[in-house]
This record gives C-alpha cells, sequence and structure tokens, in this order.
C-alpha cells in the first residue's frame, strides 16, 4: 500500500486520529486516521457512504465526532471550537454545487469575499486598498478568470462559476482548503485547467481534494486516500491504488 511515515504532529496541517462517527447506530467513520502535510495536495476517493462527505462535516466542525483527535496545525483542537471559529482559523471549505453571488461581477464577488467579515452597511462604504486590489489581481490570475472579470457571475459558465467559489475562498487566505467534487460537471478542457488551477494552489495552502471522476485525480498527480466504511483502505499513488485488490472489490471493480 506504500503507507507514508507519520511524521510529528507539528509538521502536519490536519492529523486526524481515531475519528468516529455514528448516525443513529450506523457508523459514517470508524476510528479514521489520516494526516496532511503543509502545502500538500491530497486526493480522497472512495465509494458512496465510504465516509468522504463525514469527514470533512467533522473538520469544518459541522458534526462532532463520538471519539478521537482532531487537529489544525499541529496543536489546534478542531473538536473543540464551531464552524464560525474553525473557518476563521484558516480552513476553507468548497461544497460541490457553486455558490456565488450571480448578480455581482466576478471581481466583486471577489471583492465580496474579502470584505466577508464586515456588515453590509460599512460595506457600502468599503474602499480597497493597493494592496488588497493586488490581492485580488492575483487571484483572478490564479483562477483564470482576469478576463472576465467585469462579467456577472450568473453568466459565466458551470465551470468558471467552480472557479470563481474557489476564488472567493483564497481571498480569505485559508491555510486549508477542502475542495467537494470540483470537476463534476465540467467539461474536459475545464476539467484539465482545474487540476492544473489545484496544483498551483497548493504549496502556498494544503488543499484536500474529494473527487470520483479518476482522469481529473491523475491529472493532480498526488498522494491518493481511499475511505471504504469509515474508515481507510489504502493509500499511495493512483497507479498502486488501482493495483490494489482491496481498492479494486470496494470502489474501482474490474
Amino acid at each position: 500500500m506504500n503507507p507514508q511515515a507519520r511524521p510529528d504532529k507539528k509538521d502536519t496541517i490536519l492529523y486526524l486520529d481515531g475519528v468516529s462517527v455514528s448516525f443513529d447506530g450506523f457508523k459514517a467513520l470508524n476510528n479514521l486516521s489520516f494526516f496532511i502535510e503543509a502545502g500538500e495536495l491530497r486526493a480522497i476517493i472512495g465509494p458512496n457512504g465510504a465516509g468522504k462527505t463525514t469527514m470533512m462535516d467533522v473538520v469544518t466542525g459541522k458534526t462532532r465526532p463520538d471519539t478521537g483527535d482532531v487537529l489544525f496545525d499541529g496543536e489546534t483542537d478542531l473538536t473543540r471550537l464551531d464552524e464560525a471559529q474553525i473557518a476563521n482559523l484558516g480552513i476553507g471549505r468548497k461544497f460541490q454545487k457553486p455558490t456565488v453571488f450571480e448578480t455581482q461581477t466576478v471581481f466583486e464577488n471577489l471583492e465580496l469575499a474579502l470584505s466577508g467579515q464586515r456588515r453590509v452597511f460599512e460595506s457600502l462604504f468599503f474602499k480597497l486598498t493597493p494592496g488588497q486590489a493586488d490581492h485580488i489581481d492575483e487571484v483572478l490570475d490564479t483562477i483564470r478568470l482576469g478576463e472576465v472579470r467585469d462579467k456577472l457571475a450568473g453568466d459565466l459558465s458551470h465551470g468558471q462559476k467552480q472557479w470563481l467559489e474557489i476564488g472567493m475562498l483564497l481571498m480569505q487566505e485559508p491555510d486549508l482548503l477542502l475542495v467537494d467534487e470540483p470537476a463534476a460537471g465540467m467539461t474536459d478542457a475545464e476539467t484539465m485547467q482545474t487540476a492544473e488551477m489545484l496544483k498551483q494552489i497548493a504549496g502556498s495552502h494544503s488543499v484536500v481534494v474529494v473527487e470520483h471522476d479518476m482522469a481529473f485525480i491523475r491529472a493532480l498527480d498526488c498522494r491518493v486516500t481511499v475511505l471504504n466504511e469509515g474508515t481507510v483502505l489504502a493509500e499511495g499513488s493512483l497507479d498502486a491504488m488501482q493495483a490494489d485488490e482491496r481498492v479494486i472489490e470496494s470502489y474501482l471493480g474490474r
């Protein structure tokens, strides 16, 4: 399975150890343990019901585990914090369906994400500093939307809306980004561009991608964790996972 040597907790951005979650007797997570190193890009795959969404719910504070440790940046116990506190720590989550302000331009969406901590009245009189404007320009370049910066978000393609939402998270400068099925509904070209984008983002941010599209996973060219029945079934390169009999039997098929 090409196991990864377990580093010291202080060298990880995310460290789950023995995490279990039950819903009405069903174990959504069953003694789940894995870690993400700072600046790492990691893909999480597995069949429906494997625990992928519950894992992200636990990390972001939406669900509290019954048992286990969930540490951020080697020391902060996420199980003791609520969703807002966790988001403010530097953990961003992108859900499968993009949520953007469709009647605002691409630029204005990023500006609103930057000013997300302010009340509406204050936002009406908010003026960008040169540094903030530069930050928006950098994010526009990263998400490949510079040429449509003045276009209404509602007029973007599905793939571009996905990119814009990733950009809105980047405006908050998260240390860890959780991305749920970003390639769903995209064209082949958009899928490959999204893989390149996430590879670019990783390094300055740690990125965890939950996905079903194997072509997309291959394009990410990163370590893959396979979940099944709420625990880690296998971990390693995509080639190793596609050759692993347990992974073939539980998820990939023959």
